[in-house]
């Protein structure tokens, strides 16, 4: 499945989030029960699933996707509410889906009190926030399957994760078939993939494949030398049936405040992605942020909504609480704070800068001290 619009302009800056699933890491516990049978399937090599799965197209399903988040971090403020970075860096988080094509589509977010909904019907797409009841409407390019996530949006399916993943497989990467599983029902091959720099702090990434469709079904990552995956996307129900037409219809509610956006054509918010960088590639990926994306609470891209505005709030409360949790640290590159969980290495400078990735901390001063070279591109 491809990618979608972001979900709110809150989720921009989930930046450990879109770092893990660029390098392949989290960290904590698991919600998703997994089945101990092993289901009989045809033999498959893992060139031939790495193939099956690039060649396969997502049939038409319906289903319900668990994803499960906890970096380690310390506590914090703002996960009441369902969009807020921090709620996006903890906990768990379920997705109802709605697929008959690339461009025909519904995900609901449901929580107790609010509902966020993506909506793409051809060649418009919507984003339906109903705690504010506001609507972002997304005309959508022709030459797009779908409209694409920015770089630092957290995965809605097991097939949009999964996609990222495999975009370290390569030289640096060892790759092997496991013991089928059972996943939502679905028999299912389950390909492992593993680092091979002992700089990353991956383990292993796991991603089950439906025997009969290829369509990516779970993926769990597992820190270096855990039993028990960290983080997890995966279908907890899943029917392969076309859904009714009224499920992927939209008209915005009564009263609803809409805005629009052409994905066509430079938008006012393209700036902020491509100020996000990555430093390294693969399993040694680092985000590097600009400065304006931690500093001013009111500052670039919030505009003067009250969503706008809450976000940036909301930014800088999350970024307050991790600098209490940093340890100082200095190096050639400079000096500033360091967060280190057992997955996540995150490297606060004091110049405003941070870098993030699933690597060694010697990973992050490495990419400080490029960052300031700009024709530096090469991995740590």
């Amino acid at each position: 499945m491809a990618g979608v619009p972001k979900l709110s302009r809150r989720t921009r800056w989930a930046i450990p989030v879109g770092a893990l699933v660029i390098t392949g890491a989290v960290l904590a516990g698991s919600l998703i029960s997994v089945a101990q049978a092993s289901p009989g399937l045809p033999s498959r090599t893992p060139a031939q699933l790495l193939a099956q799965v690039a060649d396969s197209v997502t049939p038409p399903l319906t289903g319900t996707v668990v994803e499960t988040t906890s970096l380690g971090l310390p506590s914090l403020p703002g996960t009441a509410n369902p969009t807020s970075i921090a709620s996006l860096l903890t906990g768990s988080h379920t997705v109802r889906v709605w697929y008959s094509g690339p461009r025909h589509f519904r995900l609901a977010v449901p929580e107790p009190l609010s509902e966020t909904d993506v909506i793409a019907d051809g060649n418009t797409a919507w984003v339906w926030e109903s705690t504010a009841n506001t609507v972002t409407e997304y005309s959508l390019p022709a030459d797009s399957s779908a409209p694409r996530t920015a770089p630092t949006t957290a995965p809605l399916t097991p097939q949009q994760a999964a996609q990222q993943v495999l975009a370290a497989v390569g030289q640096t990467t060892t790759v092997r078939v496991d013991s089928n599983v059972t996943v939502a029902g679905q028999p299912a091959y389950e390909l492992v993939l593993a680092p091979k720099d002992s700089r990353s702090l991956v383990g292993q990434v796991q991603i089950a494949i439906d025997g009969k469709n290829g369509v990516p079904l779970r993926l769990q990552v597992y820190a270096r030398g855990a039993s028990s995956p960290a983080f997890q996307v995966g279908y907890t129900s899943i029917q392969f049936v076309t859904p009714a037409p009224a499920d992927l219809t939209f008209t915005p509610p009564p009263g609803a405040t809409v805005t629009h956006e052409n994905l066509s054509a430079p938008s006012g918010s393209d700036h902020i992605r491509g100020d996000v960088s990555t430093i390294g590639s693969g399993w040694l990926a680092v985000l590097d942020l600009p400065s304006a994306g931690l500093t001013a609470p009111g500052g670039s891209g919030s505009g003067n909504n009250a969503s706008g505005d809450s976000a940036a709030g909301d930014s800088a409360a999350v970024l307050k609480a991790l600098l209490a949790s940093a340890t100082p640290v200095s190096g050639a590159w400079g000096s500033g704070r360091l967060l280190r969980t057992s997955l996540v290495t995150v490297l606060i400078t004091d110049s405003g800068r941070m870098f993030v990735g699933a690597v060694q901390p010697s990973v992050l001063y490495a990419a400080a001290g490029r960052a300031a070279t700009p024709s530096s591109s090469t991995a740590p």
